[in-house]
């Protein structure tokens, strides 16, 4: 439920929880759409999402990571710090979508500027996501009255700490693996998983954070477990 503000702050908060589950809603179509959809029109699974740019699915891929852009760009919070990231993961979005990665390349190596935008552009957006989820929602929470906070801020650093192991699993692979490992991974796209977590685990922050159904009956179901613990430590202690 939205707190009773006035008129016109509610018409405020409903535009910010729309903006929210728009951004949440939009990362956990993407892969879903890319993958297993493109798979049903005979679009092979590709090593990265971000191959899928030089498919049938271009214009998903552009038009979804435009929409974030935007949605981004749009988002207000309470401080500069927060209105200074919304733009960063705005123009890195942006760039993710613009800035095509090479073709059938290695996202450490490419052969144009532009795919080095493209990679450094996805970098940033990860980096921005995993920031929102461990700074700025666990911390506006209280400021937002949410219900449920200590189970709200566990999804939010849980969505953020996904985002960086996934982050640190890919570099892992970019980086430290040789040629021989690389290939073994990309048979089973390896890449295209990771980023596939990475999104759905900033997409749980951002339908969290807008107040969707789906998300807070499982803010209601960590609150039920969580009460279900305590009580029974509390029964634990009672001296016999």
């Amino acid at each position: 439920m939205i707190p009773d503000y006035p008129d016109q702050t509610n018409v405020l908060v409903v535009s910010y929880l729309t903006i929210r589950r728009a951004i949440g809603v939009s990362g956990l179509l993407l892969p879903l759409v890319l993958g297993p959809g493109g798979w049903l029109f005979g679009i092979p699974f590709q090593h990265n999402i971000s191959s899928y740019y030089h498919t049938g699915m271009r214009d998903i891929f552009v038009g979804t990571l435009c929409a974030i852009g935007i949605f981004l760009y749009c988002y207000r919070g309470y401080d500069w710090i927060e209105n200074w990231t919304a733009n960063l993961g705005c123009a890195s979005a942006l760039g993710v979508a613009l800035f095509p990665l090479d073709f059938n390349s290695d996202p450490l190596v490419q052969k144009s500027l532009t795919g080095y935008l493209h990679t450094f552009s996805g970098g940033v957006f990860f980096l921005t996501l995993a920031f929102y989820s461990l700074y700025h929602f666990p911390r506006d929470s209280q400021r937002e009255a949410e219900p449920h906070l200590q189970e709200r801020r566990w999804i939010y650093r849980a969505s953020g700490i996904v985002i960086l192991i996934s982050l640190v699993t890919m570099g892992g692979f970019l980086f430290i693996l040789n040629s021989q490992w690389k290939q073994t991974l990309n048979d089973y796209n390896f890449l295209f998983w990771m980023e596939w977590i990475a999104i759905w685990a900033f997409a749980a922050a951002w339908l969290a954070k807008g107040r969707t159904i789906i998300a807070d009956i499982a803010v209601d179901v960590l609150a039920y477990a969580n009460q279900l613990i305590s009580k029974r430590r509390a029964g634990n202690d009672r001296p016999q």
